[in-house]
């Protein structure tokens, strides 16, 4: 009997001991990019102050969001970052849960921007980057989102699909440079349309463009802020331009999926995330620019991220909303106008 007793104790807390375990285990949902990176700067350094397992499962939005509405009912992943509009998109599938802002020790250092961004208690912004266009200073200048348009620049120019995270934004911008600040492009779209022929193409993926910047078969294009690195290590004459109009730009966040039984700690790896410390780190390695106003860096690494309370003041983002109700009519315009 005694022998019984011994063997059942010692089950039960071998037992509590794996449901511990599992308790300390949170699954996160991330990008690809930089994972080496982030594994050295964020996961293994949150890991050991944790006491707990992160399980990082990577893909691109569509694929993530697909797998949490799959996995509703008995969600597979805690945390996940992701674009706002993407953000507000599990939203309204009730795929997330809300943040309690309070828990965030450093949500205060926070840019405006990056607070409640969608504003619907949802979600947190942890990086945002700035969208201009990178330029040949030797062939032309840029000073408006017009100049794309300019004669001498015809069968120079590459521009962003509308599929792609840069093209609305960039057509936003061509639209504001036209006089026109309305959701529904169709004033920018009617313009790239008529001038299609004078674009080299309607890249979907920026390795591509720098590789025709490379090769010297473009002088210009729109491009996100944290592709910048791979233009400026060319042996070319190549600026950011400081368009009239402004800059656009995105914002990735971080949302907590609804039920996944791991909220607390969830939250406290977000808010690890956003510490000065690990911005810091990811702004200096030039992995991510940083959310949190605290972050001090050089001007060589200002010269390379997005950065600054001017910048993050200044951005014209497309609010979430209108991402979500007018993508389909984009694409329709863009198909009709432009083609496939």
């Amino acid at each position: 009997m005694r022998k019984t007793l011994l063997l059942a104790g010692a089950a039960l807390a071998v037992s509590a001991s794996m449901a511990s375990a599992e308790d300390k285990t949170l699954t996160i949902s991330v990008y690809a990019l930089s994972q080496d990176q982030f594994k050295e700067l964020v996961y293994d350094p949150f890991e050991q102050i944790c006491g707990c397992k992160l399980v990082v499962e990577t893909g691109n939005s569509v694929e993530r969001l697909a797998k949490m509405e799959a996995n509703k009912e008995h969600p597979v992943v805690d945390m996940a970052v992701i674009s706002m509009a993407d953000a507000l998109q599990a939203a309204r599938q009730d795929l997330i849960a809300p943040i309690d802002y309070s828990k965030l020790s450093n949500y205060d250092k926070l840019y405006d921007i990056a607070k409640d961004p969608n504003g619907d208690g949802m979600s947190v912004g942890y990086t945002f980057y700035g969208t201009s266009i990178v330029y040949r200073t030797d062939k032309v200048k840029v000073d408006s989102w017009a100049d794309l348009l300019k004669p001498e620049l015809a069968g120079e120019v590459a521009f962003p699909n509308v599929t792609t995270n840069q093209g609305p934004p960039s057509l936003y911008m061509l639209g504001l440079a036209m006089g026109d600040d309305s959701p529904t492009l169709e004033k920018p779209i009617e313009a790239i349309g008529e001038h299609k022929d004078d674009f080299v193409t309607f890249y979907v993926k920026s390795s591509q463009l720098a590789q025709l910047m490379e090769q010297e078969e473009i002088w210009a294009a729109p491009v996100g802020r944290f592709a910048w690195g791979m233009f400026k290590n060319m042996d070319l004459p190549l600026a950011w331009a400081t368009p009239k109009e402004g800059q656009t730009g995105g914002m990735n966040v971080m949302v907590m999926t609804k039920n996944s039984g791991h909220e607390e700690l969830a939250e406290q790896f977000m808010d690890y995330w956003l510490s000065t410390e690990v911005q810091q780190k990811l702004a200096d390695a030039l992995v991510d620019s940083p959310a949190n106003k605290d972050v001090k860096v050089s001007d060589e690494v200002a010269n390379s991220i997005t950065y600054g309370a001017d910048t993050a003041a200044s951005l014209k983002l497309i609010p979430s909303a209108t991402a979500l109700d007018y993508r389909d009519q984009w694409l329709s315009e863009w198909n009709d106008k432009v083609g496939q």
